[in-house]
């Protein structure tokens, strides 16, 4: 009998690609299209994009260090859960602060699940041109308060697993690099 489990094995292999960055870095917009060539090739993909999260599964939650650190939190546990059972999972969350994204991190090692971070690392300035939901607008006419990299923090990752520049690059290209990674590691 031959071993063919090599082949579909990789396709059954969850992980969770945490993709962090400022608002308007690109983190949605890589992640749909990682998931689209994932699908492509076979395997089971869910995006969480952190919208989403926000309207369904932290509802009620605001933006005070200890609420954004709740939510960076259930998207993790469910990540790992659905990387546990087989699906790459894609989460495009701001998670602004290192030691949220290290719990969550941690989780997945106590785990045995596959967790790659990647560094969206967008210039503020750049995010701010490109402002997809006019949240640096509302900031700076005073509407808003608490913008993450503008009037609230955001701690960089010191040592992501990858870091994409997406103003330096297409949205395919950024894709394609995270994808190299994803297969260097077995995981694509």
């Amino acid at each position: 009998m031959t071993n063919d489990h090599s082949s579909q094995e990789k396709h059954v292999t969850g992980a969770t690609i945490w993709l962090t960055g400022l608002p308007s870095a690109g983190k949605t917009t890589i992640a749909y299209e990682l998931a689209g060539r994932l699908r492509d090739e076979g395997h089971r993909v869910e995006v969480l994009d952190g919208d989403e999260i926000r309207e369904f599964l932290s509802a009620g939650l605001g933006f005070s260090r200890e609420d954004r650190h709740t939510n960076v939190q259930r998207i993790g546990f469910v990540a790992e859960l659905l990387a546990s059972n087989g699906v790459k999972v894609l989460v495009p969350v701001i998670a602004p602060y290192a030691d949220s994204r290290e719990a969550v991190r941690k989780r997945h090692q106590r785990e045995g699940t596959p967790y790659v971070e990647v560094h969206v690392a967008t210039p503020v300035e750049v995010c701010s041109v490109r402002d997809v939901k006019g949240l640096y607008a509302k900031q700076a006419a005073g509407e808003i308060s608490g913008l993450t990299g503008v009037d609230d923090p955001y701690e960089e990752p010191e040592s992501p697993d990858l870091r994409i520049e997406s103003h330096n690059q297409t949205v395919r290209e950024s894709a394609q690099a995270l994808h190299a990674l994803l297969t260097e590691r077995g995981l694509a």
